[in-house]
């Protein structure tokens, strides 16, 4: 299955760079370019792509804003794509924000080429690209400076079962399928059952908003990762 991209940044040799790369690939469609966040909404409404590169600071409106007009659109707009922030830095708090917002998770710009070609496809899969450990670290950063555990996330994980509530606290450590299953003596195909679990019972998008509601539920502490 082909995989639509649309790539999102104001600089016109990132966005040509980033074409050819992904262009090159068998299973990836690169459907448009924009030089904006404003722009890049509205080739996204009209193109329909699987994926949408977004880059974090643009001119006109910033990639942040541009993934949260994506990400909740208004009534009567069906499509959702899924958005991967690009950024020059290893800690910016837009990166941070965005994956509150429903982010699929972020990349450098400086990354080798496979990891933007992978990237594109675990999140088209519908996976969060939390790998990285830069990503670990700049959610731990910026939970260490926000207040006390917030009380609704809290109470809500008292909807989850102890499995689950293990499940979860092993994702916001950073821990894939494979590893968790590794820790708790599961199968694989039974952690993404309670996965899937998680993420339904805490009206969660996907496994970044699984790490976020963590910290600032108080199930993981910011340093423990």
């Amino acid at each position: 299955m082909t995989i639509k991209v649309l790539i999102v940044d104001d600089q016109a040799m990132v966005r040509a760079g980033f074409a050819a790369l992904l262009a090159a690939q068998p299973d990836i469609d690169v459907v448009g370019d924009a030089p904006d966040g404003a722009r890049g909404v509205a080739a996204s409404r009209s193109l329909h792509p699987d994926v949408v590169l977004m880059d974090v600071r643009m001119p006109e409106m910033d990639g942040l804003e541009a993934a949260r007009r994506l990400l909740d659109p208004p009534p009567g707009v069906v499509h959702r794509p899924k958005v991967l922030m690009l950024t020059t830095f290893d800690v910016d708090d837009y990166v941070y924000e965005a994956l509150r917002a429903g982010a699929s998770g972020f990349l450098l710009k400086d990354a080798p080429p496979a990891d933007l070609i992978s990237a594109v496809r675990v999140v088209a899969a519908g996976e969060a690209l939390l790998a990285p450990s830069v990503t670990r670290r700049l959610i731990a950063d910026f939970a260490r400076q926000r207040p006390a555990p917030r009380k609704d996330r809290s109470l809500r994980l008292k909807g989850l079962t102890p499995r689950e509530t293990e499940v979860l606290e092993l994702i916001a450590r950073g821990l894939s399928n494979q590893e968790i299953a590794a820790s708790l003596v599961l199968a694989e195909q039974t952690v993404k059952t309670h996965i899937g679990r998680v993420l339904a019972k805490l009206a969660l998008r996907d496994r970044a908003q699984a790490v976020i509601f963590a910290y600032e539920s108080g199930l993981v502490k910011p340093g423990e990762v």
